[in-house]
């Protein structure tokens, strides 16, 4: 058997040293890329389209400003108001006005309203009326306001108001009896319009606005409170026929609501206004807010009216023979 040879030539290859790979080439560091300011400008315009969008034709924020449809709902509270309702109409879209929103936020003028408005449309896309006791929001025709009211009479109807009792079609409108609420007193809801008897303390040392309330029926069965603290000019009007594709509306709080009893120049609806006119339907409450809120974000949460968030905005149906 042959042994095996070591290979002692220096000049072989097992010999030969062996060389490192050289380093790598080193590249230059990449330059920053600056901003690209149109790709941002274009992101920003799809996101405010978006959100235009689904304020005009799906839902809306709406922010109660008065006490016209107490007790039901307050000063402070926020609602979210379904824009799909009765279909759209000229008054649905959401068009921001820039010159007005910098007169109100940065020149603290007064302003009508932050978004410009069509010119009126007769008719709606894919409408249909509102039902009898819907609250909605309505623009006043001529305005660019915005209200909320409860829909009392429907087209056909023959209606007025006698000594603040709704009259329908030749019957009144079912009243229940007599009876009181009592709602906080606090900066947004201070009671300063129902006389001195009304601000009530409580034996826990709470004071309450104590208010006269009347339940009111309408033919369709539908229920809610209105407030009652004697007369006013709207306890009396009509009668008069409403006329075709326009509902009449009223303010739940009756003596203290410019609604369709009064002229625009009262700051009314001037009557039965036109369907096209309604601007979505009041659905509920997200959140109510008792007016004390500063910049100070500690304060938001104190601020917040219990009780009130998911207070449905659709009256009660009352049962037949109740």
């Amino acid at each position: 058997m042959k042994d095996a040879v070591l290979d002692t030539n220096p000049g072989s290859p097992a010999d030969q040293p062996v060389s490192a790979p050289p380093p790598p080439a080193q590249t230059p560091p990449a330059k920053k890329k600056g901003t690209d300011w149109w790709a941002e400008i274009k992101g920003l315009f799809w996101l405010l389209l978006i959100v235009l969008g689904f304020h005009s034709f799906v839902a809306k924020p709406f922010y109660i400003p008065s006490e016209s449809m107490l007790p039901g709902l307050q000063v402070g509270d926020r609602l979210v108001v379904s824009k799909f309702a009765y279909g759209w109409s000229y008054v649905s879209p959401t068009i921001p006005n820039p010159f007005a929103i910098f007169r109100s936020l940065v020149l603290r003028q007064p302003t009508d309203s932050w978004s410009y408005q069509l010119p009126f449309i007769h008719g709606r896309l894919f409408g249909s009326l509102p039902k009898r006791g819907d609250v909605v929001i309505v623009t006043p025709p001529g305005t660019h306001d915005d209200y909320i009211k409860r829909v009392i009479g429907l087209p056909g109807d023959r209606l007025e108001v006698r000594d603040g009792v709704v009259i329908l079609n030749g019957k009144p409108v079912e009243r229940g009896p007599l009876h009181y609420v009592d709602i906080p007193v606090d900066t947004n809801s201070p009671c300063t319009d129902y006389g001195e008897q009304t601000r009530v303390r409580l034996p826990d040392g709470r004071l309450v606005c104590h208010l006269p309330i009347v339940t009111e029926t309408l033919p369709n069965g539908r229920r809610y409170d209105t407030v009652e603290t004697g007369w006013s000019p709207g306890d009396n009007y009509g009668p008069i026929t409403i006329p075709a594709d326009h509902v009449f509306l009223m303010g739940d709080n009756r003596d203290h609501s410019a609604d369709s009893r009064y002229s625009l120049l009262e700051k009314g609806l001037g009557g039965a206004v036109p369907y096209e006119n309604i601007g979505g339907r009041a659905e509920f409450v997200t959140f109510s807010l008792d007016g004390d809120t500063t910049l100070n974000p500690l304060t938001w949460w104190t601020s917040l009216r219990s009780g009130r968030a998911g207070t449905s905005l659709h009256p009660v149906t009352a049962k037949r023979g109740s």
